[in-house]
């Protein structure tokens, strides 16, 4: 298969400012790392918080590190609903506008009034890697998930260059439940 790329799951979680770190756990509290995840120095947190919408809430969220500039909930369209919450569908950090909710941590609570999206479906590059495909950043892609029984194409992805990043595909979990994905699986990038 041509312009191969990994193709993951990203499930619902939070990114955390310190300033909301402090108040979710408490002064002076700092991320406990559990698992390297495939971007470089991003990782999933041992520390859980729950998002509360109009609706109902997730307790368990995890949080993903390191802490941010700004607190962003990530869920799927799926979980939104389910809440009660609007999250639109943006890329990472395009958070003015969106939806609200509320944070409950061990230590305390956080009433944001933006910060939930749905992500956009992205594809992570360096810039070796887009130059080997021919993509630039910003450009938006197909890519082709050859699951069996499932096998799709997703369009409206966008892929993201940098070389802090590690070649990946992300889908929420709507998505990838859509294409029948077992955890992570290989898809091809189509244009």
């Amino acid at each position: 298969m041509a312009n191969e790329v990994l193709v993951e799951i990203s499930a619902r979680h939070v990114h955390v400012s310190e300033e909301h770190l402090e108040i979710l756990f408490g002064k002076g509290y700092k991320l406990t790392p559990k698992k390297n995840l495939s971007q470089p120095g991003q990782y999933a947190c041992e520390e859980r918080v729950t998002v509360v919408g109009p609706k109902k809430e997730l307790a368990g969220v995890s949080i993903l590190g390191p802490c941010r500039k700004a607190t962003q909930i990530e869920v799927s369209l799926t979980d939104a609903r389910s809440i009660g919450v609007k999250a639109p569908i943006r890329e990472s950090g395009d958070i003015a506008g969106s939806g609200a909710c509320k944070l409950i941590g061990p230590a305390g609570e956080v009433e944001l009034t933006e910060g939930v999206i749905a992500a956009k479906r992205h594809i992570h590059m360096t810039t070796a890697d887009a130059e080997k495909y021919g993509i630039t950043d910003s450009q938006i892609v197909s890519v082709k998930i050859p699951t069996e029984g499932r096998a799709l194409i997703f369009g409206d992805v966008v892929a993201r260059v940098s070389d802090s990043y590690a070649l990946a595909m992300h889908l929420d979990t709507d998505e990838a439940n859509a294409a029948g994905i077992p955890g992570s699986c290989i898809g091809e990038i189509l244009d």
